[in-house]
């Protein structure tokens, strides 16, 4: 989602050269019973691997070189290039022995896991980083951030949306096992997570995300109220449908159900919200603007048929 213009050709390009550099004093390292396979990744993935994710190599060596940046770097730490640290002008014969130990040791370190397992443990940990990232508005996140901006405001409109049969059907997903917690269930915050997914879909719907967002307007939450009626458990397939139950220029309330699968009788979850339209550049309340005006309008009315949800309105109480 992030291209690297080709100024000159040569082999491999840009990351594929520098992962090579990497790959060559890492296979020395193996040959040489400097370390494992299992250790060497461990030193990228706790160390130089968590900065990667948002700040390159120069950035970072800038900010080792403190208040003088990177010629106080290169003046204190150049000299040790001409060290014989590595080895990257040469590569070690991959002998029989040498692929023996890296496959005995690749075998240990994935521990039965299939390749399918590890891509999507590989793929888990990437949307979750990538989705931390986003809010930073840094590397790989600001990319994502603008991509997901943009597919949601060419995502289509929900055909309940058109002729008002029922709720929108915001969320159908399967409960991943990082999702469980100690009790063996799906872990509290989650119930928000999947709610706030719906509401997602919702301002989609309405056309809040995208060129609107960038104009500086949104909705913002300001209370929910989650009623927790059973337990989910992982690989169980969920569904939240949204129905709006009122509105006016600055207001939008809205109601969620969340269902176990198909079954509209097997309701695990309620969630009724309150959002305000917000002027984002002043910081407060403001009136809607079209065209997000009529779409509320359009669904509100479309929804306005519709049974109140029997939770809707709830208080906490003891009695």
């Amino acid at each position: 989602m992030h291209p690297l213009r080709v100024r000159t050709e040569i082999d491999g390009f840009l990351a594929d050269r520098l992962l090579e550099a990497l790959w060559r004093e890492a296979l020395w390292l193996v040959h040489d019973d400097v370390a494992t396979v299992s250790e060497l990744d461990d030193s990228i993935l706790y160390g130089a691997g968590l900065r990667w994710a948002f700040m390159g190599t120069f950035l970072t060596y800038r900010i080792g070189g403190g208040d003088r940046g990177m010629r106080h770097f290169l003046e204190q730490f150049g000299p040790a290039l001409a060290l014989p640290w590595t080895k990257l002008t040469d590569v070690p014969e991959l002998t029989d022995a040498l692929i023996a130990k890296l496959v005995s040791q690749s075998d240990a370190q994935a521990a039965g896991r299939s390749i399918g397992q590890l891509e999507r443990e590989r793929d888990d940990c990437l949307v979750a980083l990538l989705q931390g990232l986003r809010t930073q508005s840094t590397g790989a996140g600001a990319t994502f951030a603008a991509w997901e901006r943009r597919l949601a405001s060419l995502a289509p409109v929900p055909e309940q949306l058109r002729d008002g049969s029922g709720p929108l059907r915001m969320v159908e997903r399967n409960i991943p096992p990082s999702w469980i917690d100690y009790n063996g269930h799906m872990t509290e915050s989650r119930y928000l997570d999947l709610f706030s997914d719906a509401i997602d879909g919702v301002l989609r719907v309405i056309g809040v995300l995208g060129e609107y967002m960038e104009q500086g307007h949104s909705y913002f939450t300001v209370e929910t109220h989650i009623s927790h009626l059973g337990q989910l458990f992982g690989g169980d397939r969920v569904t939240v449908t949204t129905q709006v139950l009122g509105h006016d220029e600055k207001r939008l309330h809205v109601f969620h159900v969340m269902t176990r699968g198909e079954d509209p009788g097997d309701v695990v979850a309620t969630a009724e919200q309150l959002m305000i339209h917000v002027d984002v550049a002043a910081g407060r309340a403001a009136p809607v603007q079209e065209p997000v005006r009529s779409r509320v309008a359009q669904l509100s009315e479309a929804h306005a048929a519709l049974p109140v949800p029997e939770r809707a309105g709830r208080r906490i109480a003891l009695s």
